[in-house]
Formats: structure tokens, sequence, C-alpha cells
């Protein structure tokens, strides 16, 4: 079968994916395409630097599988699975995971990075996650660094919203655009690097948003989803079914797991503009810093204590536990270099900051938002 390939690029980093399973090229073209620039190109015409290798294989994987068990290996904990992993002399990591059924070879020295499975769509997933890590090492050590942060932009202005868990980050953020008619550029983290002109540039870091159903029906999003679903059109396949349940069933409270934590809807980044009209940018230059808390009774407001960024705002290897460097991907803090990091810092402490408190009221907290980041 011929092979197809998709060429995903950030800033001036990038990495194509090939594959002889048209789907799997196509998973990493829509998750990546309004954000990283997904396009298809051809796969003969790609001959140095990094690359991605996957492709569907049941015999290839079972053997990848036989090599690392029947060589020294560790087992680690990675996206929430074991894995076990295997090195060679020259530096060479083979990886195999039994529960996923998936199998990896990672060669550093050339940037060479091949993964095989026997389902198509746990390829194109592990893929897509993967293809994101080397563009992250590639970006990072481009000058960029990680921020935990959500962003919205209004005429290439990302205003930029920071705070801890269920803080209200990707709250604001979607408020703006829904009520302001800004362009999303991220639910949950990005990337920035400061420039010669003293301006800090802001990409995007494509992943599912995790959104709760209260927050969706109080957005006014609750029904598009739930008549999608209903439709038989699929949500992120790291959803977990007993939301896909809730929302069949109209349920719109909150879902908790039993562990305390909320279940949410994972909305692909396409499903953003396709489903509900909101816009997503691919860049943009940080030009505000919100620091909102949310609770239910409140009228929107200014807070009155401002705080700045502190280390925590900054995403490190310690915070990527989920998904540790095997595969030397990365090669280096997962969160950026100490010193770009300081440079950013001391940018953003220039720009306009403002505490905020919003409330459930929808409505008044989108106008409340639309006027203070106009005001500026």
């Amino acid at each position: 079968m011929t092979a197809t390939a998709i060429r995903i690029q950030a800033a001036d980093s990038a990495v194509p994916v090939i594959s002889s399973t048209p789907s799997i090229t196509q998973w990493s073209g829509r998750y990546f395409g309004h954000w990283w620039n997904a396009t298809v190109t051809e796969a003969t015409e790609i001959c140095t630097g990094p690359i991605v290798l996957a492709d569907v294989h049941p015999d290839r994987y079972a053997a990848l599988g036989q090599q690392v068990t029947d060589t020294r290996h560790e087992q680690i904990v990675y996206a929430r699975v074991p894995l076990l992993v295997a090195e060679d002399r020259n530096g060479t990591i083979r990886a195999f995971s039994p529960r996923d059924q998936l199998a990896y070879i990672s060669e550093p020295h050339t940037g060479r990075l091949t993964i095989v499975g026997t389902d198509a769509e746990a390829v194109a997933v592990a893929t897509a996650r993967l293809a994101r890590e080397v563009v992250r090492g590639l970006l990072l050590r481009d000058g960029w660094t990680l921020l935990h942060a959500s962003a919205a932009v209004i005429d290439e202005n990302a205003i930029l919203s920071f705070g801890s868990k269920g803080a209200g980050k990707t709250t604001t953020a979607l408020l703006l655009a829904r009520k302001s008619g800004a362009e999303l550029l991220a639910n949950d983290r990005i990337f920035v690097r400061r420039d010669d002109a003293g301006t800090v540039q802001v990409l995007p870091w494509p992943s599912a948003a995790a959104l709760g159903l209260g927050l969706l029906d109080a957005l006014g999003m609750y029904d598009v989803v739930r008549e999608r679903v209903q439709a038989g059109e699929q949500l992120h396949p790291t959803q977990d079914r007993r939301v896909t349940e809730a929302l069949l069933e109209g349920r719109r409270e909150p879902l908790w797991a039993p562990n305390g934590k909320e279940m949410k809807v994972q909305l692909h980044p396409d499903q953003f503009p396709d489903w509900f009209g909101i816009r997503l940018a691919s860049s943009a230059r940080a030009s505000m810093l919100l620091f909102p808390s949310i609770f239910p009774d409140a009228e929107p407001r200014t807070a009155d204590e401002v705080r700045g960024l502190t280390e925590s705002d900054f995403m490190t290897g310690a915070t990527e536990d989920r998904y540790p460097d095997v595969f030397r991907l990365i090669r280096g803090n997962g969160g950026g270099r100490p010193q770009d990091r300081e440079h950013v810092a001391a940018h953003l402490s220039r720009l306009p900051h403002h505490g905020i408190v919003l409330g459930h009221d929808i409505d008044a907290a989108g106008e409340f938002l639309t006027k203070i980041t106009t005001s500026a």
C-alpha cells in the first residue's frame, strides 16, 4: 500500500508523520490541522530530520514485544499503563505495551520514531501524542518554553488565563470565545518565547479539551454536543464511557468518579469550529494576563489582590508524569530552559495583570470579560 504523509509544523519546528494506513495520518491531520498547520505531503520527498513512522502491523508488533521481553528491560507507567522499555548499546530504545498492544522503536541519534500496533485507532492516538512530543522537543531546543495557561486571541493579541486546576482558566478562554468573538488558542497550556523585539509570542499546545457537563451546559454548548453524539459522531477516545452515557441520557449535572475526580467531555480541537463556530488561532502575541476565581453567586469584578507569575505557572518535566520522556524526544527540561523561562517571565511581568472574580451568570461574566479585555 502507498504511504501517506502529514507534515506538522509549529513556528520553525516540523515533523512528518508517515503511514501506509490512511486513517493514521488522517487522525494527525485532524488533530493538529487548525493549530499546528498540518498539511498533506509526499512521503517520497521526506529524507532528512525527525520523522514518525506508524502502522498497523500485528506481526511486527509481536516481534518487537518479544525482543523487549527477551532482553534486559524495565517497567514504567506511561500514559497510565505499564510499558516495558529496553535500550541497546547504540542508544536505540524499544518499548512494548501489552495492554495497549503497541510497540515502539526510538532512535534519538537519527530522530526516527516508529510505532506499530494491532488497532488503527490505538496507533493513531499514540502517533499524535508522540508527534506532539517530537515537536515539543524541537520547540524547547529553539528557545520556547511551556506555560500552564489557557489563551484566547482578539486581533492577534493573546489574553492569557492562569490558575491552579479548577480556577477557571478554560472557562475564561471559552467565555471570551463565546461572548466576545475571540479565537481560542489553547485550553490548558501554551508555548511562549520572547522575540528580538521584546514581544512574547504564543503558540498552542494541541490537545483534547476536557469540559465538565455543567460547564458545557452553562456555556450553551451541551445540546450541540448531545445532538452530535446521538447522531453517532465520536468524541475523543480518552473520554470515559460513563460521560458518553450521561450525554445520551441528557444528564447535565457534573459527573464524579469514585476517586472524587470530575469526569469530563473530551472534545477534539476541530470540533470547536465545526460544532460551535469557535475559531482557532495558531499564533499570537501576549497582551494581558488574567488570574480568575469562580464563585457560584459572585458578581463579576476585579479582585482586590493581583498575583504575578510563579514557578508553578511554568510546565516542567515533573508535571508531565503521564508521559515521561522514555523515548528521549525532549532531551532536557520538559518545560524549557531556565534562561528562556526567565526572559519570558520578565516581559510578561510588564503586561497588564488582572485578578478577576466570576460567578455562574455566564452572560454577566462574558460582558465583564469583554469590557476588561478591550479597555487596555
